[in-house]
């Protein structure tokens, strides 16, 4: 089976790590992740209320999908310099300037690349791009691949 491909906007921190571990958890709590919702949907409707948290522990969700993993955010641990198996590094900056145009993303120029970043990222890892409004860092976007 191919990787299904996520994708979140999450408010803009400084701490990118933090930023990906407030995601994490605010999407295990809601229970948007593989087992409780086999395949959940994105663009998270942030309207519609999850079926909750099914399990003890992001770790315990993380165990109870097995191989397919959450097909989530859930899967990725943290940020890392490299890419790896459960990390999620920054989109390279060649690859940022020429999806787009040598300009700062913004969240409308990110619909246009989503399948792109897709397919930048091998199965259970991530990348991020830091999102714009005018000149000020406003949101991130996590996006990337999940393992089955």
């Amino acid at each position: 089976m191919a990787g299904e491909a996520w994708y979140y906007i999450a408010p803009f921190h400084t701490d990118v790590n933090r930023a990906l571990q407030d995601l994490r958890r605010r999407e295990f709590e809601a229970g948007r992740y593989n087992p409780v919702q086999p395949f959940p949907e994105f663009p998270v409707d942030l309207d519609k209320p999850g079926p909750g948290a099914q399990h003890a522990s992001i770790e315990d969700a993380i165990e109870a999908s097995d191989m397919d993993g959450t097909r989530s955010i859930l899967d990725m641990e943290g940020i890392a310099a490299t890419p790896g198996p459960g990390m999620v590094t920054e989109l390279p900056a060649d690859l940022a300037e020429e999806l787009f145009a040598g300009e700062q993303p913004t969240a409308a120029m990110v619909e246009d690349v989503l399948a792109v970043l897709g397919q930048l990222v091998d199965r259970g890892q991530g990348v991020y791009v830091v999102l714009y409004q005018g000149d000020a860092p406003s949101e991130i976007l996590f996006a990337g691949v999940s393992w089955d």
